[in-house]
Order: structure tokens, then sequence, then C-alpha cells
């Protein structure tokens, strides 16, 4: 508490009850170790020091109505420090308050489910953008797949994961393709297996909104068959008979059975 040492008995005194316990001698403690020296320590460490806050999934929530007046101060020029200040007054406790400029806001957001175009204005001109698109390459060098170089059976994956959202972009957009974290735990077949089926297989099936005939478009015929089988109608007069006769010629497209899945064929 000061420049030199204090023996310890100078700062404890002792009692004795049924346990051995231990008071604080106030008078061998240097308050101002702790009132003044403590704070402008941490202070001037919290002034050098960078904070960062994430916000996950930044696109989803009404933007405007979430960040309110911080909206204009989070600005570079608006920030604590800058020729351009700004503050406010908190509504509250009535404290003024400004963003400092060692605080970094980073918002991720997944344009798969709304893109970029539908954000607030105010909210674009704020945020600088970087897009982060798959990186198949990884595959080969991360995770479990490394393991293996990225081929599991004969089966190149990163070429898969390439030939995949090659597909799906021309199908939907970039925006949908999918990501190459899907394969970095992969590295044998039935880990591959595991992953179309629980993962890959249910999220094109969101994209497509259940059409398994775009996803045959995807992965295949070694993966997507068409169901042939005739049928009636129950008996209803009320319905228009072309449309119901239209309505039998339509296709209807199922996913095999995984022990029929190729995946030298997609």
């Amino acid at each position: 508490f000061t420049d030199e040492l204090i023996p310890i008995e100078d700062i404890y005194e002792r009692g004795l009850s049924q346990k051995t316990m231990y008071k604080i001698d106030e008078k061998a403690l240097k308050q101002d170790f702790f009132t003044n020296k403590g704070q402008q320590e941490v202070i001037e460490s919290k002034e050098d020091r960078k904070f960062v806050l994430v916000i996950d999934e930044i696109n989803r929530g009404n933007v405007s109505s979430i960040f309110g007046e911080l909206i204009t101060l989070i600005e570079k020029d608006k920030r604590a420090g800058c020729d351009e200040e700004l503050e406010v007054t908190l509504p509250y406790s009535k404290e003024p308050f400004k963003v400092p400029n060692n605080v970094y806001l980073i918002g991720t957001m997944n344009t798969a489910d709304r893109s970029i175009e539908a954000l607030d204005t105010a909210l674009r001109r704020r945020f600088s953008f970087k897009e982060f698109p798959p990186k198949s390459y990884l595959i080969k060098s991360e995770g479990a797949s490394s393991k293996v170089n990225g081929i599991v059976n004969g089966i190149d994956l990163e070429f898969l994961l390439n030939t995949i959202n090659n597909r799906i972009e021309k199908l939907i957009d970039k925006d949908h393709k999918i990501g190459h974290s899907y394969f970095l735990k992969v590295d044998n077949n039935e880990k591959l297996v595991h992953a179309f089926k629980n993962e890959i297989i249910p999220l094109l099936e969101e994209y497509f909104f259940g059409d398994y005939g775009k996803i045959g478009l995807v992965l295949g015929s070694s993966f997507v068959e068409k169901v042939n089988h005739k049928f009636d109608f129950a008996k209803f007069e009320h319905y228009d008979n072309d449309i119901q006769d239209d309505l039998k010629e339509k296709a209807v497209f199922r996913i095999k059975n995984e022990d029929q899945w190729d995946f030298n064929n997609i």
C-alpha cells in the first residue's frame, strides 16, 4: 500500500474465538491508495484500451428504434474528443452522455435472411460493410477435414461445396450460398452423410420452400427422386375439373434414403 513493506502484524489485529478470525486495522491502511491513486490508474488504463460491442443479427430488429439518439452519437466525427462531438442528456438519470472514441461497434448479419438493401438508410450510412463469403479452401487446412486433406472416400469436399454453391447462386442468389463450416467437421463418410441429412438438406428445404424439384437441380438424381403413383382426388364437385386434371399431372419429388446417396454424382 506504500513504497515500503508493512509487516502483516501491523495490518491485522488477531482475535480468538472458535475459529481464528482477522480484522483489518484501518489505521495501517493508506486510504489514498484506494480513493485517488487507484481510480486514476483505472481511468488511465480505460482510456488506453479499446472496447468492442458486438451486435449479433443486427438486421433482424428495427434499428432506428433500438439505437434511438445513439445512432447519431456513434458517427466518427460525433464521438467524444472530435471537432463535432455531440452530447445528449440521458432521460432517466439526466446525466450527460457521449460515445468515446475507443468504442467500436461490430454488427453481424445473415443476408440470406434479409438483404442489406432492406436496412435502414441511417444505419447503412454509419457502418462500413464487409462481406464474408464461404471460403471453401479452408476445408483442406482447418478443422477435422484438414486431417484428410479435405477428401473423403475420394470426394473432394472443396469441389463439392463450390459445385453446390454455384447452382444455388444460379437458382437464388449469392447470399444463399452454403458456408464452409458445414464441412470443417467432416473427416469420414459417416460425418458427411450426417452433415447432409441434418444440416445441408434441411437448409435447402428452407431455401426452396419444400420444392424438392429445385433441390434435385442442386444435388442431382442420386439424392432426389420423382414419385410415380396414380391416384384420384376425393369427389368434390365444386372444384374445377380442369384444375384437378392439371394437379394430377403435377410432378412430386422426394429425398431418397441416405443409403442411396452418391456424392460423386452431385
